[in-house]
């Protein structure tokens, strides 16, 4: 008889946590995985919203037909939480996410929340408000983005983009040059490093480049996961190897 375990020794999972992810995003569900190994008691399930191509056919606020629509599909599973993995908020406002979170529960019943209000939320209880921007974005919308952090209390001490316009290509943006815009920021010694987009692989570099700047780099994509745990009422500190987001109450 083989020594190889047989699915029934696969730890049975007991929570569930869904998950909406833009539409020509590949990056939310392989973060999403990677982040939950540490955690075999939660599952998570998929549903996405239209966003493509270079052009925002809502630029100043959700699609919420198609938010709504992603959303009811996962109540169906009665699930412990779902999640906006997006970053879109940086761009438009945190109360458009409030808004959705709170759109999202009504019809739903189930507790919601988003990667942008878990990183205001976190900024806020840490009384953070100097902050570095580093995203795959072209440079008018990543003047947008500055400016809407400004609003909301923030002051952006330095930012770097890639110049990427397409939604389908900020995954392609390589690990050495997402390391190479983060170490450029860190020159200005941030309270916290922001790296922004869902669509942008910088969640692999985030630890690394965390141990050699000596700064807090928090994701946006990993702060959806980290969202979305918390959301489901699961600790989510098992999660620390990827980042002092997960660490917990010490300030940075």
């Amino acid at each position: 008889m083989s020594d190889r375990p047989g699915p029934h020794r696969i730890p049975l999972a007991t929570r569930a946590i869904g998950v909406i992810t833009p539409s020509a995003n590949l990056v939310v569900e392989r973060v999403t995985a990677a982040v939950l190994a540490d955690f075999p008691e939660v599952s998570a399930h998929y549903s996405r919203t239209p966003v493509r191509g270079s052009k925002d056919g809502h630029p100043d606020a959700y699609d919420l037909d198609g938010m709504l629509g992603a959303a009811r599909l996962l109540g169906d599973a009665a699930l412990d939480a779902i999640v906006w993995n997006g970053s879109k908020g940086a761009s438009i406002g945190f109360a458009h996410d409030h808004a959705l979170i709170a759109t999202i529960e009504r019809e739903t019943g189930i507790r919601a929340a988003t990667s942008m209000t878990a990183i205001e939320s976190e900024l806020r209880r840490l009384g953070l408000t100097r902050v570095a921007v580093v995203t795959p974005y072209r440079g008018d919308y990543q003047e947008r983005l500055v400016a809407t952090l400004a609003g909301e209390g923030l002051t952006v001490v330095a930012e770097a983009h890639a110049g990427v316009a397409d939604n389908l290509a900020y995954m392609r943006v390589s690990e050495t040059e997402i390391a190479a815009l983060i170490r450029r920021v860190s020159a200005a010694r941030p309270q916290v490093i922001l790296t922004l987009c869902t669509n942008f692989p910088a969640a692999w570099v985030v630890a690394d480049l965390e141990r050699e700047t000596g700064l807090p780099i928090w994701d946006s994509t990993l702060a959806g996961v980290f969202a979305g745990l918390e959301a489901a009422g699961i600790d989510p500190h098992p999660a620390r190897a990827w980042g002092r987001l997960f660490e917990g109450d010490e300030a940075p």
